[in-house]
């Protein structure tokens, strides 16, 4: 379930009680790592087992997900990104991001607000919007009735059968990958209604992310970091769709004048279980190490 060495606890950051997993080499550089939408910290298993030869790996769970109890605050990008700045502060800064889609997000909004903490950062086909916007902010309103609807699902057993179907069915579409994590594990997490209200909260969230970044890009730039963007092109659909998947990356990637993409023509978004040579590479790219994580 867990790799060797780890060292998991729940911590207090930023008003939040938040699940950590740290594993790798004691005393390595550290790696704060972050997952998409509704992930858990054992879908990075894979990479960190590569990681944690030369690396420090730091990942957690948002509040609501994975092993993290339930949030105090609705999904925001201000909160998220509080909740990575005291984990990098906890962890020895500056160290390097990975953050995986919607992590993305708060990956880039850290580096913004507090980039003494931030020395590189690997985005892991991350989230981008061309035009951001939220006209109606209506998240943290309906955010209490997803719990509830989390807390009904629980109640009646659904989210129990629901919540691990609804996995492999995601996982069916983003990864070639068989699951790596045992089927009670994931049914110990999936099946949490908190974690299927969670889901659905950070769902409502994510255009209002979007929106708040773009303004926080007008206001704080990017700092001049090391930074390697991972394109995932296996699972979008239409050579349309995927040019502009891949132009939306290259601008990310050309946020700081040491930034490069690197597109993955067959590989699915979920890259930390398909793909954990390409995301060592990046990493030993950003950090300096090539050569060390073979």
């Amino acid at each position: 379930m867990i790799p060797a060495h780890t060292s998991p606890r729940v911590v207090n950051v930023a008003g939040e009680q938040v699940h950590v997993v740290e594993t790798g080499r004691p005393g390595g550089p550290p790696l704060l790592i972050g997952s998409g939408l509704g992930g858990a910290w054992f879908d990075w298993d894979p990479t960190v087992e590569v990681l944690g030869r030369t690396h420090r790996t730091i990942t957690f769970d948002r509040p609501g997900l994975g092993l993290s109890p339930a949030a105090q605050a609705p999904p925001s990008l201000r909160r998220d990104t509080a909740i990575m700045a005291g984990l990098a502060r906890e962890s020895g800064p500056p160290l390097t991001v990975l953050a995986h889609s919607m992590a993305g997000l708060h990956a880039e909004a850290l580096a913004r607000l507090h980039p003494e903490l931030v020395g590189g950062m690997v985005l892991v086909d991350p989230s981008y919007e061309d035009e951001p916007r939220s006209a109606v902010r209506v998240s943290a309103a309906l955010s209490p009735l997803c719990s509830a609807l989390g807390t009904a699902l629980e109640v009646t057993r659904i989210a129990r059968l629901g919540g691990p179907a609804g996995r492999r069915l995601v996982l069916g579409f983003t990864s070639d990958r068989d699951d790596t994590v045992p089927p009670e594990v994931a049914r110990r997490v999936y099946g949490r209604g908190t974690v299927i209200g969670t889901i659905l909260a950070e769902e409502l969230a994510y255009r209002e992310m979007t929106a708040d970044l773009a303004a926080l890009r007008e206001r704080r730039p990017f700092p001049p970091i090391p930074l390697v963007v991972l394109t995932a092109l296996g699972d979008v659909r239409g050579a349309d769709r995927a040019r502009e998947w891949a132009r939306g990356h290259r601008r990310l990637a050309a946020m700081s004048p040491y930034g490069r993409q690197v597109e993955l023509a067959d590989a699915k978004h979920m890259l930390q279980l398909d793909r954990p040579d390409a995301i060592a590479d990046a990493v030993a790219e950003v950090t300096g190490t090539a050569g060390a994580t073979g």
